[in-house]
């Protein structure tokens, strides 16, 4: 077998296509001097949904690579390989979601509004603090009440902490804060990477605690229901990992 990968994912521009164009190229030449290559495995996968917005051809672009492999193994007289693909964005990134309250906001320099989450991106969503990952984001209640423009902050004490629309791309919008109810919110297809570059039930960022992982289910007739897969982390859990002991932790 023999692996492409390219790190800008499958796109539909001339760069994507030189290179794979060379990957099939050179998985001619080298099949043609080991004949048990009978394989490519393709991976830098499809997008998945960043926005509301988004609209992307998956079908033309499969008929696409498809083609362009078989027309260059053809022209070198050589059998065209199995294809495999590490869609692994595309295959589970729609499977998360991130909730969040709002515990406050503040008023910065008279005209930066920023409204702090119960939480930190840098623990929960670190695509976000590390490669300004953009989220489809929502409002989970409060859908009537009027919208402004605003900037949202974690709860630690670093300055990356943060999700706005200089660093994401695209305004951030979001229901005013009232007395009456609170707001809550939710970034949508957080699925693929976050568990494994944050790390399940370890020690994050600032001591920030991993939430509260709930699963949703949905059967054929759309009936929904939840099931309590682990519960917030626990402060005496963080620190049995860090080595200390003390009477509430020995007793649980």
């Amino acid at each position: 077998m023999l692996h492409f990968f390219i790190n800008t994912g499958i796109k539909d521009t001339a760069y994507y296509w030189s290179e794979l164009s060379r990957f099939i190229f050179k998985y001619c030449e080298m099949r043609k001097v080991c004949d048990t290559l009978d394989s490519i495995d393709i991976g830098g996968g499809f997008p998945i949904k960043t926005s509301l917005t988004f609209h992307y051809d998956y079908k033309y672009m499969i008929e696409q690579i498809v083609e362009n492999i078989k027309w260059i193994c053809e022209k070198n007289n050589v059998p065209v390989p199995n294809i495999f693909t590490e869609f692994g964005s595309f295959t589970v990134g729609e499977s998360g979601a991130v909730l969040y309250s709002m515990v406050d906001q503040k008023l910065q320099n008279d005209k930066e509004l920023w409204y702090m989450i119960d939480g930190s991106f840098i623990t929960h969503l670190p695509d976000v603090w590390g490669l300004n990952q953009k989220y489809i984001l929502l409002s989970v209640n409060k859908w009537d009440d009027p919208y402004h423009k605003v900037n949202i902050g974690g709860l630690t004490c670093d300055s990356h902490d943060y999700y706005n629309s200089e660093a994401h791309t695209g305004e951030v919008f979001l229901p005013m804060i009232t007395d009456e109810e609170p707001l809550y919110i939710g970034f949508f297809h957080t699925g693929a990477y976050q568990e494994s570059l944050g790390g399940y039930g370890g020690i994050q960022h600032c001591l920030i605690p991993a939430p509260k992982h709930v699963l949703i289910h949905r059967n054929e007739d759309g009936e929904i229901t939840t099931e309590l897969f682990a519960e917030e982390q626990t402060s005496a859990s963080m620190m049995t990992l860090l080595g200390y002991q003390n009477e509430q932790v020995i007793k649980q």
